[in-house]
């Protein structure tokens, strides 16, 4: 099973969706942002290399919110969210084709990846219990 990692990157109330390039594996889905953990990379480290990468901005990657795991016809992986907060930079797509800025209850209006569906439903069910301003304000 192979290690990814997921942005949960909330401003505004709101959560970064990016979706998938044409020609890019699992083209036109829509996900949070992240990547492939490569060999002795911590998730953290990985989730930090692959915004840089593929969006150019340096982040802050903070606690685990949560994870799923689903197999895909490449092969099982295990889905790691992380908070993470953007330090600099401006959004630009490498591997995408477009992003959006989505309300947490919005997140299923979107075809978003299998992996990313329980992600989203995590927000959902957190967002219900605690509203989202209240949780950043906690950090």
């Amino acid at each position: 099973m192979k290690d990814v990692t997921a942005a949960i990157i909330l401003e505004n109330d709101q959560v970064l969706l990016t979706r998938r390039a044409p020609g890019e594996k699992h083209a036109g889905g829509w996900e949070f942002p992240g990547g492939k953990v490569e060999a002795g990379e911590s998730p953290e480290s990985c989730l930090h290399r692959e915004l840089l990468e593929e969006l150019e901005i340096e982040t802050s990657i903070g606690e685990k919110l949560t994870e799923s795991i689903h197999t895909y016809d490449t092969g099982a992986i295990r889905l790691l969210a992380y908070r993470a907060t953007i330090l600099s930079g401006a959004l630009s797509l490498h591997v995408h084709d477009e992003y959006r800025w989505v309300s947490v209850a919005a997140l299923t209006q979107f075809q978003l990846l299998p992996a990313d569906v329980p992600i989203a439903d995590f927000l959902q069910k957190t967002a219900a219990q605690t509203p989202i301003s209240q949780t950043q304000a906690q950090q």
